[in-house]
């Protein structure tokens, strides 16, 4: 078993990319294929999990200021969740985030995954905002340090 994180290098890899995106955090909410796609996907940091050339986990690193990132879009694989895959990509995001001076992740957790954060050390800071008027989430973050 080889796991590798890294960019999506070509454009199969980049449309599995978003079709997980898709599968996993829009279509289950009844949104259209497009909805998986923003703006910062332009400027943000993209991390792809696979494991034996498979695709299992994905997420997206944006900055929010000097000190603060961002953790966005953390999917992982229906079939493939409780692997241990959503830990080893925040894992290696936090890293980024690290590497390039940020001292505090900040992320809108689903009320679904919250408990998934708190095992990473996130600690709730507030309700955020519900998703398309549906799913409730919570603003969490998190010291970065070495």
């Amino acid at each position: 078993m080889e796991i590798e994180i890294r960019i999506p290098r070509t454009e199969d890899e980049w449309e599995d990319y978003y079709d997980l995106r898709y599968r996993v955090l829009r279509a289950p909410l009844n949104q259209p294929v497009g909805s998986e796609k923003n703006e910062g996907d332009e400027t943000g940091i993209h991390f792809a999990l696979y494991e034996d050339k498979d695709l299992k986990a994905i997420a997206r690193l944006d900055e929010v200021d000097m000190d603060t990132a961002q953790v966005r879009f953390v999917a992982v694989e229906e079939n493939e969740q409780g692997k241990g895959y959503g830990k080893l990509i925040m894992y290696a995001v936090e890293r980024e985030a690290y590497e390039k001076l940020y001292r505090k992740m900040i992320l809108h957790a689903r009320d679904y995954a919250v408990d998934f954060y708190l095992k990473l050390d996130y600690k709730i800071i507030e309700p955020s905002y519900k998703l398309f008027d549906v799913l409730q989430h919570f603003k969490m973050e998190k010291e970065l340090t070495d």
